[in-house]
This record gives structure tokens, sequence and C-alpha cells, in this order.
């Protein structure tokens, strides 16, 4: 069987196919822009990792045997904060890991609610990388486009629900976001609190080798013509039209 890594990158993302005994067959990237709109601010358009993800993916599987294509991993830059509305579509361009627009934010967290308590609620203490600093920073600088949130993920998470439709992350980068309550492995009640947001908003927390879902079925004919069940083995409406649905990992692969 073959298998796809995706490394979603801060300039470029870098795809691998890979066999079952580790042995690579094939490696390809693509570069996407990098936005700096004013100092110490950094985003993306996450549209652009979707289209470059895909470009990648299909001349990496060029010339292989498709049907043997049994999974896709992601694995990626931590931190940023994706916002998506009620229609899916994305609130506003991507704030990055390396952004530091949100020092007020982090002040506010690290002095004013203390240290002591945000390393209780989380195992960590703020940075203006991480992600709950950054939604302060929407709901005091952008309140309107806050009000419209309906998801909030990282950027590897918003290539894994694109191509699965599953609203998910993984524990080891929902560590970096200080929403994590660690210790007992769940969103905090007490960040959600803080930073105005409902558990709704968050995605489903998984291991990093759990699957999550598969490729969506149009995807699926645009990018392999197939779609294999690998999870279940359980016949499914593609499988009937003559495809097999390709399960969607989180980040079993570090590239």
């Amino acid at each position: 069987m073959l298998y796809i890594g995706v490394d979603l990158g801060t300039s470029a993302v870098k795809l691998l196919l890979m066999d079952g005994s580790g042995r690579i067959h094939k490696v390809v990237s693509r570069e996407y822009p990098l936005y700096f709109p004013h100092p110490a601010w950094s985003e993306q358009n996450p549209e652009d990792w979707f289209t470059a993800s895909m470009d990648g993916m299909k001349e990496l599987t060029l010339e292989c045997d498709k049907s043997q294509v049994a999974g896709i991993s992601f694995g990626g830059q931590m931190h940023g904060l994706v916002t998506l509305d009620q229609a899916d579509e994305v609130i506003r361009p991507a704030i990055l890991w390396n952004d530091g627009r949100s020092e007020k934010e982090t002040d506010y967290l690290n002095q004013t609610i203390g240290k002591e308590k945000l390393s209780a609620y989380t195992a960590n203490i703020a940075f203006t990388g991480f992600t709950a600093p950054k939604i302060l920073w929407m709901k005091r600088n952008e309140p309107e486009n806050f009000a419209r949130i309906c998801r909030i993920m990282l950027p590897k998470d918003y290539l894994a629900y694109r191509l699965s439709g599953s609203f998910c992350t993984d524990y080891s980068d929902a560590s970096g976001m200080l929403l994590l309550d660690v210790a007992h492995k769940c969103w905090s009640e007490e960040m959600m609190e803080l930073c105005g947001i409902t558990r709704k908003q968050l995605p489903d927390l998984y291991e990093s080798y759990e699957v999550v879902g598969n490729l969506k079925e149009e995807l699926a004919k645009e990018l392999l013509n197939y779609v294999l069940d690998v999870a279940s083995g359980r016949k499914v409406k593609s499988e009937e039209a003559g495809f097999h649905d390709m399960a969607i990992f989180k980040q079993g692969v570090t590239l």
C-alpha cells in the first residue's frame, strides 16, 4: 500500500508518497504567498494551502498505481488561527504562528489572568504565537468577524476539513493553542470562557494516529479516480459507483 504525507509549512507545502516499509517513492512541493499587511503581522490565505495541496497531490500520484493509495496524513505549522463562518467560508486571512500583533492580549493573559492560572488550565503560559491570544485580538479588534465564527481550527486541520469534512485536530497541536486542558485531554472550560467561545466552535480531539474521516467522493474522483474505505471495509455509495474511500489520518506522518 502507498501513503501520502502532507507537511503544510509556512512558505510551501511538501508532499511525499511512501510505501508501508517507509520507502519514499516521490516528493513534490508547492509554494504559496505569505503576507505582511502591517508591522508584526503575518497572514496567509487558507485557500492557497488547499489549492497547492491538491495540485501537489495530483503530481505526486501521477505515475503510481492509484488503487494502492490507502491514506493521507497531515503535519504542519502550529498555532495559527483559521476561522470559518456558518457557510464554511474563511472569515479573514489566517493569523500565523509568527504573527506578533497580540502582545496586549498575551500580557493580559499572563499578567491579569496570571501565569499560575494559565498553567493550571492548560499546562502553558501565553505567547503571541499561540491561538488563544489571536482569538482575543480578533474579539477586541474585529468584533463583526468574531461574531461570525462558527469553527476555529489550525492550518493543517483546515486541509483535513476541506478534504474530508471532518472537524478535528490532534492532542499535540491542540496543546499549543492555549485552549486545551492537557491534564484531562479536553478543551478548557476556563479558557473558552476567557476567550468568549464555545465547545461547538472547537474541533473534535483525536490521537495523531487515529483515522478521522474519509476523502470526499468528489475529491477522490478528481485526485485518484477512486476511493478506498480502508478504515472499515464497509460498502459505501462511492464504492457502489466503482470508487473506494481513502482514510484521512490526522498526523501519523511527521515530515
